[in-house]
């Protein structure tokens, strides 16, 4: 049985929608994560939980579209 290899274009992996998308939604959920309680009665717990689900779904439908940028 054969391990994971990476894909045939993997330096050009930052520019995939999918790879975009995840990292931001990581960063929505780490910034979430270190901000102070205070700050956060100013936002809605909900927002970022939505704003988050919304961009790991982009990350998929990233992961099934033709993206030219990370061809050739």
């Amino acid at each position: 049985m054969r391990g994971p290899h990476l894909i045939h274009n993997w330096r050009k992996a930052w520019r995939m929608l999918s790879v975009q998308a995840m990292a931001v939604a990581g960063a929505v959920q780490a910034a979430w994560a270190v901000l102070p309680d205070d700050m956060k009665t100013t936002v809605p717990p909900t927002l970022v939980q939505w704003l988050t689900l919304v961009l790991l779904a982009l990350g998929i439908g990233g992961r099934v579209i033709d993206q030219p940028k990370t061809k050739g």
